[in-house]
């Protein structure tokens, strides 16, 4: 079988590729931390006077580890944008992009056109390029088309159709019925997985995957911190949204949960996100808000954006915490057994509260 590599963006795509490809292929999931260290150390001894980034530094040890490990598929998450990401000096078998929001603008440009011409550098020529946005921008269309890269697009090439029991997805070639809903929850993941399964398509015929890894991939896959729900008394939700694409995700997937009598949300986030915007379509489900500090320089400060939140949602209930240990503590404090806690924002914020282990919630007061 050959090796391959694919370049992807988005949590749920590589979750269920990586699934699905364990399933199949039984490629290990995680190397021993031990088994690093000697990439390391020949990565310092290599490098001489070059600085590098945590991010290179830590890509090219793992990249030693897979050459040695000699696995029949690498895949590759590029780190920002696209074009200009240490990931990108390699040149993939398959790319992918999922969705193009508005994230990291700073660096990526304004408006979507100029994020997706970053992420589109990823083509190339010749090769698969699938692309996952039901509406993607022009300018990924228009590199890939430029460089004579292998457009895959949703809708087109590939597409999904299904009911409340089961869903269908088709490709080029390929075709899969009755298909169960994939493990992962939110509204996002049919897409998601539609876009994994185009990408196995476009490498079948150099790594062929079974039907049976297919449907037992979907039917296993996790995926923690994203829309990740914890069953308690109250249930608590945890969610990495941080962007208002992924916060508008997040509200639908909310509000397809059933009711709850109220909503209390942990937030924390870094001060260059679109913090308005990621919060407005929040505002009707959230009942109380508990805003956390976060242990990096990056961070917004939870006092600012705890007055933000007020001043946007009068007459939100609106408290700041230290951590977000200390942010969830006092919002299972406020609740009742029946009602829910939201925990999102950035990465710091969810995995503050996992860092010793899932919470088990127990409320056990009534209001």
């Amino acid at each position: 079988m050959g090796r391959g590599r694919l370049e992807a963006f988005s949590d749920g795509v590589l979750a269920i590729l990586i699934t699905i490809m364990v399933l199949d292929l039984k490629v290990p999931q995680a190397a021993e931390p031990a088994a690093l260290l000697p990439h390391f150390e020949a990565v310092e001894a290599a490098r001489g006077d070059i600085t590098l980034t945590y991010f290179e530094f830590t890509m090219l040890a793992i990249l030693l580890a897979f050459v040695q490990a000699k696995p029949d598929v690498v895949i590759l998450e590029v780190g920002l944008g696209g074009r200009l990401d240490a990931v990108n000096a390699f040149d993939a078998d398959c790319a992918v992009v999922t969705n193009v929001a508005l994230d990291h603008t700073e660096y990526l440009g304004p408006d979507r056109e100029s994020i997706g011409r970053e992420k589109a550098g990823i083509f190339r020529a010749g090769k698969p390029a699938i692309v996952g946005d039901p509406v993607p921008p022009a300018s990924v269309l228009d590199h890939a088309r430029a460089i004579g890269a292998d457009l895959w697009l949703q809708g087109r090439d590939f597409a999904v159709h299904g009911d409340r029991q089961q869903w269908s997805w088709r490709g080029r070639a390929r075709r899969f019925s009755a298909l169960a809903y994939p493990a992962l929850r939110g509204a996002n993941q049919l897409l998601n997985a539609a876009t994994a399964l185009a990408a196995l398509e476009s490498l079948h015929e150099h790594l062929p995957i079974s039907a049976q890894a297919v449907r037992s991939g979907l039917a296993l896959v996790e995926l923690a911190g994203r829309f990740q729900i914890v069953p308690g008394r109250p249930v608590l939700v945890l969610d990495v949204a941080h962007n208002p694409q992924a916060a508008a995700a997040l509200a639908v997937s909310l509000d397809q949960m059933g009711f709850y009598p109220r909503t209390f949300a942990v937030f924390g986030v870094m001060a260059d996100k679109d913090i308005a915007n990621v919060i407005a379509p929040l505002r009707s489900l959230i009942d109380q808000w508990f805003v956390t500090d976060l242990p990096i320089a990056r961070a917004a400060v939870a006092a600012e954006v705890a007055r933000d939140i007020a001043a946007a949602m009068p007459p939100a209930r609106v408290s700041t915490h230290a951590t977000p240990g200390d942010a969830l503590r006092a919002a299972l404090a406020a609740a009742d057994p029946a009602d829910r806690i939201l925990v999102f924002g950035s990465f710091y914020t969810v995995g503050g509260v996992l860092k010793d282990g899932l919470p088990r919630l127990a409320a056990t007061h009534l209001g």
